[in-house]
């Protein structure tokens, strides 16, 4: 090299990043034809880490402090470059710059719905939103692993990857519960820390540490949601009559809102007036035998439930399970 290209040679003296601007998880010191002057100040401020790069192999690893950079403080860059003795010269390193600030309100959704299989109702499709947070914790691990040689990587480009983390997780999560799909949407918080806990080592292979996991929302599919409606209601009302008593009473408004209110469902105002007596004598009638009844309807669900002790102890199969699941609730309906 002639004295006029070494004099007219940058030198770089003082290595930093000041963050300008959010979203930005990784940086590459623009290095271009410069050289780093040996003595050089190498400053990594909080919520910060640095990487340097010797012939696209990871060297050092720098967190928050000034650094003077130097074979003291360089041990892995000098080993990989054989300095025996003191350097003395500006030697040229790829630095990359890592923020490790808590990543806060990041959202997770399923783009299209997941199907998943459920104990009581089979293969579900469904969908789920909520929040995470997370940050950086392994700088070597993302950048091997992800980042890469990027000159800019970002929040957006990392999440990219995350959520096809979630959605598989959500899906595991479904899959090996041990209660049912309704009972686990119902219970959101014991939701989030399954998927939550299936998620930390997944992260974690990527140099990101899960701070926490939110599942704000569970869609159901139209079917299941009438499903666990109906289940709803016969809770609410104690037994399979007065689940018809509340049946019939939806019924009311709802032919209301059909042209001519109740009498339009059958053929004018005299037709609908029938509909009325009958739905009240179907009222006065269930009241009256509701005793009988009510003993009847617990003697099956007794039932039910000891077939689905078997079942789960494997002492029915499935067919079985089903074939006499089916006499019982025709008995129901009769």
């Amino acid at each position: 090299m002639s004295l006029g290209s070494f004099i007219r040679k940058q030198f770089v003296d003082v290595l930093q990043w000041t963050e300008d601007g959010d979203g930005v998880l990784a940086w590459r010191y623009p290095m271009e034809d410069q050289e780093i002057q040996y003595g050089a100040q190498l400053t990594v401020r909080e919520s910060q880490m640095a990487l340097f790069i010797n012939e696209g192999r990871i060297a050092d690893v720098f967190g928050p402090g000034l650094y003077t950079l130097t074979t003291r403080t360089l041990p892995v860059l000098t080993s990989l470059r054989n300095w025996d003795k003191l350097f003395q010269s500006p030697f040229k390193s790829d630095v990359y710059f890592f923020s490790t600030r808590l990543q806060l309100g990041r959202r997770w959704g399923t783009p299209q719905p997941v199907t998943i299989r459920d104990r009581e109702f089979g293969l579900v499709q469904v969908r789920a939103f909520g929040i995470y947070s997370y940050r950086v914790v392994d700088v070597p691990s993302l950048h091997r692993e992800i980042s890469g040689t990027r000159a800019v990587y970002t929040v957006d480009d990392l999440e990219q990857q995350l959520r096809n983390l979630v959605v598989t997780a959500m899906s595991v999560a479904f899959g090996s519960a041990d209660v049912a799909f309704v009972d686990m949407a119902a219970n959101q918080e014991a939701l989030s820390q399954r998927i939550g806990q299936a998620l930390a080592p997944v992260f974690a292979r990527y140099g990101v540490a899960l701070d926490s996991f939110t599942v704000q929302s569970v869609s159901l599919p139209e079917a299941l949601q009438k499903a666990l409606d109906a289940r709803i209601s016969v809770g609410v009302s104690g037994d399979l009559n007065k689940f018809a008593q509340y049946q019939a009473a939806q019924s009311i408004p709802l032919a209301a809102q059909n042209p001519g209110g109740v009498a339009g469902v059958g053929a004018g105002i005299a037709a609908g007036a029938a509909i009325a007596q009958s739905m009240t004598g179907a009222l006065n009638q269930s009241a009256q035998t509701q005793p009988a009844q009510a003993s009847a309807s617990n003697d099956y669900v007794e039932r039910l439930q000891q077939l689905k002790t078997l079942l789960d102890k494997g002492l029915v199969t499935e067919d079985d399970y089903a074939k006499a699941k089916a006499e019982i609730l025709a008995k129901l309906t009769q």
